[in-house]
């Protein structure tokens, strides 16, 4: 009797081990099953009839962390703040702008050295022939006038002196305009710039396509709650972007301008870099950003409306801070034997054949996707459309 009692109570004790459910991690989205009575290990062969033993579960692969834009603090401000006289208008001033680039330093002395003595000069030397004339040769001090008709020492001077001032302008100019519309090297920074109406965008096309859009930012009592405006660490007044051009110091920079609707011009006064953007048409040129800093233009072309609110920021940083912005912007960079290489990326123009989606923005029926311009005023309507313009009135719809 107390031998079938014992082989009872072990019965039971294997019954419940046998139903106990298996473990669950909270928050896995598992559900506890209870296993059958005598079935095998789950995993094993015996569970398995194909003899494939399951392997243990493995944790997923992590994410990559995202890369940080190396331009942004961590609550989205912009890291460099505009420097007051570097890369932008200085109140009371009458000089060009300080210069960041070797064209634009040899464009300055050129202006300052060479142009504005030989135009001072000449026009102080006409100045005193205007009064000795007025003053040497009046009625009252000659009654009775010359009757000379030719002089030969003047009139070799007058011809010779005007021909000498021309060449010794002619030789630096020269020089200086060759140039500026130098060849970018293989190794240079290809930065495509767009003209919309009115806004600018950018194409990298070196780097996986990476483009911006570049919008005016407005003032605080301009916006609507909750909206972006201008603050001081953004640039001045009519000039501050939201989102900035990022280029990289020391390496040369390949500038292709161009156009969807009017003829507009990318130009950075610091960079002595004013260059038409027409569609349908590229124009090229380089230079080479010298100082890290921030530095400011506008479209110098009149192209509507809103022409005074097409402003251009360009966020000098060293190499490394550049190629971290190119993965942030979700970019790739070229290997090193790409780098050195010419460039080989396709860079059509609006109307082409081949169209990338950029060029392609101001140009649909319905100008969908084309970023709301961040402008000061509203355009005036008009009945007069600007070349592929969407639909609408004149340009009420830009």
């Amino acid at each position: 009797m107390r031998m079938f009692k014992f082989a009872a109570a072990v019965a039971l004790a294997g019954g419940a081990y046998a139903q106990q459910p298996a473990a669950v991690t909270p928050g896995s989205g598992e559900v506890a099953t209870a296993p059958q009575a005598g079935a095998p290990p789950p995993g094993s062969a015996e569970a398995n009839p194909t003899g494939q033993v399951t392997p243990p579960a493995t944790a997923a692969a992590p994410t990559p962390p995202a890369v940080q834009d190396p331009t942004l603090n961590a609550d989205g401000s912009p890291r460099m703040v505009a420097t007051p006289h570097v890369g932008q208008p200085t109140d009371r001033t009458i000089d060009l702008q300080t210069q960041f680039t070797p064209n634009g330093r040899e464009g300055k002395a050129f202006h300052n050295n060479i142009l504005m003595p030989v135009i001072v000069a000449i026009s102080l030397l006409v100045l005193f022939l205007l009064a000795y004339v007025a003053i040497r040769f009046r009625e009252k001090a000659n009654p009775v006038p010359s009757k000379t008709s030719h002089n030969t020492a003047i009139e070799i001077i007058w011809t010779a002196a005007p021909v000498l001032i021309l060449a010794a302008i002619a030789v630096p100019s020269i020089g200086l305009l060759a140039r500026q519309f130098k060849p970018a090297p293989d190794n240079a920074v290809t930065l495509k710039a767009i003209g919309n109406q009115w806004f600018w965008s950018y194409e990298y096309p070196d780097y996986g396509g990476v483009s911006v859009t570049a919008n005016m930012l407005k003032e605080r009592n301009e916006v609507g709650p909750g909206q972006r405006f201008r603050t001081d660490a953004d640039g001045p007044r009519l000039l501050a972007v939201d989102n900035r051009i990022v280029l990289p110091v020391g390496v040369p920079i390949r500038l292709i301008t161009t156009a969807t609707d009017v003829i507009h011009s990318w130009a950075i006064p610091a960079f002595w870099i004013k260059l038409d953007a027409v569609p349908g048409r590229l124009n090229e040129t380089s230079f080479t950003i010298e100082k890290p800093g921030l530095y400011f233009g506008q479209c110098s072309e009149l192209c509507g409306a809103r022409h005074a609110y097409m402003p251009i920021a360009v966020e000098a940083v060293p190499v490394a801070q550049f190629n971290q912005w190119i993965r942030a912007k979700g970019g790739t960079l070229p290997s090193p034997a790409e780098a050195a290489a010419p460039s080989n990326a396709v860079i059509p123009q609006p109307g082409a054949d081949t169209a990338d989606a950029t060029s392609e923005a101001g140009n649909t029926a319905s100008d969908a996707g084309t970023p709301v311009v961040n402008a000061t005023e509203a355009a005036s309507p008009s009945t007069q459309r600007a070349t592929g313009n969407g639909g609408g009135v004149g340009n009420v719809d830009q």
